[in-house]
């Protein structure tokens, strides 16, 4: 892939699992990500929810050994914007190629200065009685006003986007900091505890953010 796609002229880096993907992409904001599912650390599915919560307009094309209907939905669920299947037509993945790299255009011209710019949550955010800033942090809540720092406010975009949804500990994990699967659990926890602090009313029978057994935590707030 990376040959026939130099070939063309395009410039390519290839990371070889999650975690430097990731750090890949901060680093080199490129104009388009070709993401396999099965990666060694963080999975890709996490990968894609990660950069979905800072940049919802880089072109990403998952290219997967799951080819299931169910992961190719999975995978428009976190979204991706185009999914193609191994093993595959190599005329086929190029033409996808160039198809999704007519969006850098637009991706770029909103604010050209801004390399990670884009459709991603930002602006006020309002539940309860709590509103919050998911570009700046600073928060109006119970505890009167608070600064989110960068973590806090990663995982709660990240709770926003899936609200209603159970979610584990380890894909908070993951998809929040990119974390892998050695970093203890507790971690989450704590910024559980956190948020209840900051946003309910009672921490100890909270609304908001609720535990889920054997799985992990809910944010919900259709009942406010």
């Amino acid at each position: 892939m990376k040959l026939n796609l130099s070939l063309r002229g395009y410039d390519v880096s290839i990371a070889a699992d999650g975690i430097s993907g990731l750090k890949k992409w901060q680093e080199l904001s490129p104009d388009l990500i070709v993401l396999d599912i099965m990666l060694p650390h963080i999975d890709g599915i996490s990968v894609l929810q990660s950069i979905r919560l800072d940049d919802e307009r880089i072109p990403i094309l998952i290219v997967s050994a799951k080819g299931d209907p169910d992961d190719r939905i999975k995978g428009l669920e976190s979204g991706v914007d185009d999914y193609l299947a191994k093993p595959f037509n190599l005329d086929e993945f190029l033409l996808r190629i160039e198809r999704l790299l007519t969006k850098v255009s637009w991706y770029r011209d909103e604010n050209a200065s801004d390399k990670k710019g884009g459709d991603h949550l930002s602006g006020s955010y309002s539940f309860g009685g709590n509103v919050v800033n998911l570009d700046t942090g600073v928060t109006r809540c119970k505890a009167d006003s608070v600064t989110l720092t960068e973590q806090e406010i990663k995982l709660l975009k990240f709770f926003i986007a899936n609200k209603g949804k159970s979610l584990s500990r380890q894909t908070l994990l993951q998809v929040c900091w990119g974390y892998t699967r050695e970093t203890s659990t507790r971690t989450v926890d704590n910024f559980i505890v956190r948020f209840r602090r900051y946003f309910e009313d009672n921490p100890q029978k909270p609304v908001y953010f609720k535990s889920r057994r054997s799985v992990g935590y809910i944010f919900d707030h259709d009942n406010c």
